[in-house]
C-alpha cells in the first residue's frame, strides 16, 4: 500500500497494491496490520457502511461531536469528491480542508481521522461509497456544517451543477456557529 500525506496532517491517502490482467483486477482493499503500520496508530474499526447515489448528490459535511468517527472511505462504482475539514480548535490547520477524487478506477482511499468532518460529491452517473468507522454511529451527536460556507471556501468541483441535498444537509450550521473539537 503507497501513502500520501496531504496538507493536512492526519489525513491520508492510500493507493493499494492493484493486480490487473486481462480476466481483470484483484487487491487486498483492507488489512489491519497494514493500515495501522501505514499511518502509525492502532486503530479498530467497528461499523462498515455502504451508500448508492445519484449524479449530483453531495453528501456533508459529516461529524459526530461526541464519539467521533475515523473513516476509511474507499468507492466500488463510480466516482466522488471526497472531501475532509479539520474541526480541531487546538490543531493549526483548524477550519482547512482537502479533497481528492477517489474512484472505482484509481482505487484510492482516504483516511479521515477523529475530530474532522466528512463529504463528498459524486461526479459520475452514480456512485457507491464504503467506509469503515472507527466509532458507532449515533444520531444525537451527529452534527453537519454547510457544504458551500463561505469560510471553509471548499473548491467543490461542481461545472455549474446545483448539488441535490437531503434536508439536513440543507438545513446545516455555518463553520463560525458549528460546533467543534475543543479538546
Amino acid at each position: 500500500m503507497k501513502v500520501q500525506p496531504t496538507a493536512l496532517p492526519e489525513v491520508y491517502l492510500l493507493e493499494p497494491k492493484v493486480f490487473q490482467d486481462e480476466r481483470g483486477f484483484f487487491l487486498e482493499s483492507f488489512n489491519q496490520a497494514s493500515f495501522c503500520s501505514a499511518i502509525n496508530l492502532d486503530l479498530v474499526f467497528v461499523q462498515d457502511n455502504h451508500s448508492r447515489s445519484v449524479g449530483a448528490v453531495l453528501r456533508g459535511l459529516h461529524y459526530q461531536i461526541q464519539q467521533p468517527q475515523g473513516k476509511l472511505v474507499r468507492v466500488a462504482v463510480g466516482e466522488i469528491f471526497d472531501v475532509a475539514v479539520d474541526l480541531r480548535l487546538w490543531s493549526p490547520t483548524f477550519g482547512q480542508w482537502v479533497g481528492y477524487t477517489l474512484s472505482a478506477d484509481n482505487f484510492r482511499q482516504l483516511w479521515v481521522p477523529p475530530g474532522f468532518a466528512h463529504g463528498f460529491l459524486v461526479l459520475s452517473e452514480v456512485a457507491e461509497v464504503l467506509y469503515k468507522t472507527t466509532d458507532y454511529y449515533a444520531r444525537e451527536h451527529e452534527r453537519t456544517i454547510l457544504w458551500n460556507d463561505p469560510d471553509l471556501a471548499i473548491d467543490w468541483p461542481l461545472a455549474g451543477k446545483i448539488p441535490i441535498l437531503s434536508a439536513k444537509d440543507q438545513a446545516a450550521s455555518p463553520f463560525k456557529a458549528a460546533e467543534v473539537y475543543e479538546t
